[in-house]
């Protein structure tokens, strides 16, 4: 009798922990910076995206793992036969984090609020075609043009472009309240932000009842941390070189993939020397992208010689316009009237794609007699002063924003390109809705950028992410910037 008590206790046991393993439903997010507020609307800086794109806010339509844009809040859309009127009929039963009804009344202050004169959207530029936006009814809404645009539909998808409420505002940058799988729990700056199941979700439930998004900017604590198991995944493992211990132990896995970061060595076109092509073209020449790729992320790495993504079936390679050539280099400083060279600053943000291509870029300027001073500062000075400010020679940063191109039709943008002939390409590319006649019109607009040398084009940024062997769902490559956690799940 006491040995089948003992069996029955066994076996009890054994299935509580079964079951224990199986109902793991937490997960701690490690990433690599942390965002400067939560509202994605107003900023350019991706770890908003990062945190809360489809987690916490929603658009009118999304992205998938696959790059693919598929209805988000609206549940299907008509389109008029002259491009000019978008008819999007809402999903039923969305309501907002606080319980309010989520309705075709928001998605008009949300898309009104973009392209308000006050605006502070980072990609206002987007949706400068929408003219109107009229409530029809409670569940929906029309989008009037005031010409084609044949983005729209992935433009709907950007988190800039998510659906906001008007009592929410005011706070929206500490207290985002959205309509996603998750809502918003706290944040203890400096350290992590935490998020919990919807209960209410309108949508297929999260799987996980809680995520916290911790951050960890050095590499050596990156790889720590995840070694002693502190975190379930760092999503943009900043420590490429310790990859292949992970891929050893069998307790994680790696996850290869591509993004949409073009990482580039920006210049300021309006500040002198960089005013002048000639000099931009003896920097670009003075670059050698491979021992970049290879020397600051250890192999992983696409070359680019233009801003688009390699993986983009409208890509044209561009990088035999800026190929590694010394001599070339030194010749166009001489040209310009810089035959000792110049110095000029270098502002490198947290990631280690700057901070360690940076130092390589700089012993590779010196080599043709430019003087570049590194100056390492945070995210949110680079914001501030280089983005918004202006006020650099030089920076590193990766784009990460998907099919982006369209910011060198922006003269106010931050590297302050201005060429007329380039932004009626992109009038033109924005009315077109042929994809041939798109791709074509992008071939030339990657062509024309290269030409100028407008910035030192660097390499595409790979998506490198470690995570504990026991997850599922998490995304491979990076269509957009986004810790996507509404299908990551714990397998048994």
């Amino acid at each position: 009798m006491a040995h089948l008590r003992k069996l029955i206790l066994g076996t009890c046991a054994a299935a509580l922990m079964a079951t224990g393993v199986a109902a793991k439903n937490d997960i701690t997010v490690a990433m690599q910076l942390e965002p400067p507020h939560l509202d994605p609307t107003s900023a350019a800086a991706g770890a908003i995206d990062q945190v809360l794109y489809s987690n916490v806010f929603e658009g009118l339509t999304r992205f998938m793992g696959d790059g693919s844009v598929v209805p988000g809040l609206a549940q299907s859309w008509e389109i008029s036969d002259d491009g000019l009127t978008y008819t999007f009929k809402l999903q039923s039963g969305v309501t907002f984090h606080d319980g309010t009804t989520m309705d075709a009344a928001d998605v008009k202050f949300s898309l009104d609020r973009i392209n308000a004169e006050d605006s502070a959207n980072a990609q206002k530029a987007l949706f400068g075609a929408i003219s109107e936006v009229t409530v029809v009814d409670p569940s929906t809404v029309e989008i009037k043009l005031s010409e084609p645009d044949g983005n729209l539909l992935f433009n709907l998808a950007w988190g800039d472009a998510v659906i906001v409420a008007p009592e929410s505002i005011d706070n929206i940058k500490q207290l985002p309240i959205g309509t996603g799988a998750f809502k918003f729990t706290s944040w203890t700056q400096g350290d992590n932000i935490r998020i919990e199941k919807n209960p209410n979700y309108w949508g297929t439930p999260a799987a996980l009842d809680i995520a916290t998004f911790k951050f960890i900017s050095d590499p050596t604590a990156a790889f720590a941390s995840m070694m002693a198991e502190d975190v379930d995944v760092f999503a943009g493992f900043p420590a490429p070189e310790n990859l292949p211990q992970f891929e050893a132990d069998p307790r994680f896995q790696v996850l290869v993939g591509s993004t949409e970061g073009e990482t580039i060595l920006a210049m300021n076109n309006k500040q002198p020397p960089f005013d002048d092509p000639k000099v931009r073209a003896a920097v670009a020449h003075a670059i050698d992208r491979q021992a970049i790729i290879d020397g600051a992320m250890f192999g992983y790495g696409t070359p680019i010689g233009t801003h688009f993504a390699p993986h983009n079936p409208a890509y044209v390679d561009q990088t035999a316009l800026s190929l590694h050539d010394i001599e070339k280099s030194k010749a166009l400083l001489a040209e310009a009237g810089f035959a000792n060279g110049f110095e000029t600053t270098l502002d490198l943000p947290p990631p280690s794609y700057a901070r360690r291509g940076g130092e390589i870029i700089a012993a590779q300027l010196a080599e043709v007699g430019i003087t570049a001073k590194i100056n390492n500062v945070e995210w949110a000075q680079w914001l501030e002063t280089v983005f918004k400010g202006k006020n650099f020679g030089m920076t590193i940063v990766s784009h990460t924003e998907p099919m982006d191109i369209g910011i060198y039709a922006n003269p106010d943008y931050y590297f302050q390109y201005d060429n007329p002939d380039f932004q009626t390409l992109m009038t033109k590319l924005n009315t077109t809705t042929d994809p041939e006649a798109r791709n074509a019109l992008l071939g030339e607009a990657q062509t024309m950028i290269a030409q100028d040398h407008v910035n030192g084009f660097l390499f595409q940024l790979a998506s490198l992410s470690v995570a504990k062997a026991g997850l599922t769902g998490l995304w491979r490559n990076a269509p957009t910037q986004a810790v996507d956690l509404t299908g990551v799940s714990w397998s048994e």
